[in-house]
Parts: structure tokens; sequence; C-alpha cells
């Protein structure tokens, strides 16, 4: 028994094709790149977070807890590990979308891009198995390097 007839295997990928179209074209919209650039700012809001915690933890402001450290240290290396192409939309950098500081060197150079989130997820799995504060506070310099590295490199001035 056939399911499809060729016919309908047709208007299915026509149907495909229109909604990923229709979808690219909302992406691209004056809406869709404010809404990716809020989303990534949610993002690095998160990545402040978690960074924050181990912070604490290697400052001695809060206590260590090995359960806190492996959950922000997984946390992060989620974050750093989210598929970029709907929050970094092509057109949505420092000066054409209100609130955006990504300078277009994201986008013409996307395979640096992508090794800076690399760092940020290594680093965030060196976290894994700290035993104590000092470990944490040991894993600290490369989590800050990851994140100034990204930030000199594709990150524009606050306006």
């Amino acid at each position: 028994m056939r399911l499809f007839t060729n016919k309908a295997f047709t208007l299915s990928l026509v149907g495909l094709a229109a909604t990923a179209t229709v979808a690219m074209a909302a992406s691209h919209s004056q809406k869709g790149l404010e809404d990716a650039v809020k989303a990534r700012h949610a993002q690095m809001q998160m990545v402040g977070y978690h960074t924050g915690m181990l912070g604490a933890i290697a400052k001695g402001e809060a206590e260590f807890d090995a359960q806190i450290v492996s959950a922000a240290a997984a946390n992060l290396a989620a974050l750093a590990t989210m598929e970029r192409a709907t929050l970094w939309i092509e057109g949505s950098e420092q000066g054409a979308v209100e609130g955006s500081r990504a300078k277009a060197e994201i986008w013409s150079d996307p395979d640096g891009f992508a090794a800076k989130f690399g760092d940020l997820e290594k680093a965030a799995l060196a976290f894994e198995g700290a035993a104590d504060a000092a470990a944490v506070g040991a894993a600290m310099g490369a989590l800050g390097g990851s994140c100034k590295g990204c930030h000199e490199t594709y990150r524009g001035p606050k306006n």
C-alpha cells in the first residue's frame, strides 16, 4: 500500500518549503530581529547569573556546594551550545536594532564566533568535579577569559 502518491508527496514538500519561508521571513522582520536581540540578552543574563553564583563561591561569599557548582557549570555549558541561528540573526547588529551591541564581525567571521562559544563551553566544563571553593576559583579565570575574549571581538560599545 502506498502512503503517498507523487502528487501528495510534492504537495507536502511545497507546504514544508512555504512554512520554512514564512518562518524565515518572520525571523528577518524588524520584530523578529528585535525579538532575537531580546532573546540573546536573556541568554547573556543567564550566563551572568551562573557565573555570579560560581564567582560568589570562589570569593567565599557563598558556601561551597558541589551540587550548585555542577548545576551552574552544566547550565553554562548548555547556554554555550544553544543553536545560534535563531539568536544571532544577520541584520540584528548594533545600529540596525535598538539594544543590540553585536558587531558585524559575528557574521563575517562565523567560525571565530562559534569558537568563542566553544571556549565558553570548555571553561564551563572545567568546573566539573570541583572539590572546593579553591578549585572553583581556579576555574574562574578561564571562564572570565572566555567571556572577555568574545566581548572584545564581537560586542560593540554601549551607546
